[in-house]
């Protein structure tokens, strides 16, 4: 008897029942799932590793989602999508979205895929080929009418505090004109050397929320465009010389790297409507304080372009990136 009462419970679907509270979630899923993906180029495929994060909406009359089937999910996807050179991981989330709604009965499904990929690099003046890891996201959104997806980047590269830069320079300023030198002098003098400050290593955030079809790698440069510069694993001394004078004659603030990574965004994509989304985070790790900076900005195309052509804030209020996947 007790075999057979096991049994049936086994032949129940239990998530299917109803819960004792009836109040419907807002996330139900799995997270962190290690998956690897194959992406091919030519004739030759590779596997990527991959990080996979799902949940969907749950209505007040289900108990629960079927957990297991998540991961059976992902591995009918990934069998059945092999990304190409373009490495379109938006696709492969915008497929797990729709397959999950449909088979899980759910109202709406959300995934996140990220994955790291390497990219081979000349280092800027010697030219030896260097390996640099970069982290590419897709994101989707699916209901039973609709997806939405974006492609996502985070890169690394070096900031310069203008702001001690600025202390630096009017220090110098009085030590060469204590020295004998005038005031022309002094300026061409700080116009054409490089001047210290303290340097932040930078993460930089994109997200593109379009149903176009856009290269993550093409987002890497604008992410690494918008710090003072990039930065290399492998250098030589000449290597870094550059580097780092390259840095501190482009000093930047966290906010300025949020900002030049948005416009520089919309500048190469003229053919986003104003209805697709952009999303820009900055974080900068201090070095001579013990906690970090970020900066961030998030909207649709059209609130960005308005706020850019009138030079002042012309919405209330930014659209986030939840309030964009909605259905």
């Amino acid at each position: 008897m007790e075999r057979l009462h096991s049994t049936h419970l086994l032949a129940d679907d239990l998530q299917a029942a109803a819960p004792e509270v009836r109040i419907g979630l807002s996330r139900v899923g799995v997270r962190n799932v290690q998956k690897a993906i194959r992406q091919r180029s030519g004739s030759h495929e590779t596997l990527v590793p991959a990080e996979i994060t799902c949940a969907v909406d749950l209505d007040p009359q289900q108990k629960g989602v079927h957990m297991s089937r998540f991961p059976e999910l992902f591995e009918e996807a990934i069998d059945e999508v092999v990304v190409g050179p373009e490495f379109l991981v938006e696709q492969l989330a915008e497929q797990i979205a729709r397959d999950i709604v449909h088979r899980q009965q759910a109202l709406r499904a959300e995934v996140e895929i990220r994955s790291r990929l390497p990219l081979t690099r000349q280092t800027p003046v010697t030219g030896m080929r260097t390996q640099e890891l970069v982290t590419l996201i897709g994101v989707a959104a699916a209901s039973r009418e609709r997806t939405k997806r974006i492609v996502g980047v985070e890169a690394t590269g070096i900031n310069a505090c203008p702001c001690a830069q600025g202390l630096v320079r009017g220090r110098a300023s009085e030590r060469l004109l204590d020295a004998g030198f005038d005031e022309q002098d002094v300026e061409r003098i700080l116009e054409l050397v490089p001047l210290a400050t303290h340097n932040q290593r930078g993460r930089g955030l994109l997200y593109v929320g379009t149903s176009a079809q856009l290269n993550a790698v093409d987002l890497v440069d604008i992410v690494e465009g918008s710090m003072s510069s990039p930065i290399y694993e492998l250098l030589k001394r000449p290597d870094e010389l550059f580097v780092v004078e390259h840095a501190h004659l482009q000093p930047r603030f966290v906010e300025d790297s949020v900002r030049i990574a948005l416009k520089t965004a919309l500048d190469a994509y003229p053919q986003l409507s104003d209805d697709d989304f952009l999303y820009s985070r900055q974080i900068n790790l201090e070095t001579i304080h013990d906690h970090d900076v970020v900066a961030e900005r998030y909207g649709t195309v059209g609130e960005l372009r308005r706020e850019l052509a009138h030079g002042a804030r012309v919405c209330g209020r930014h659209t986030e990136l939840r309030e964009w996947l909605e259905p």
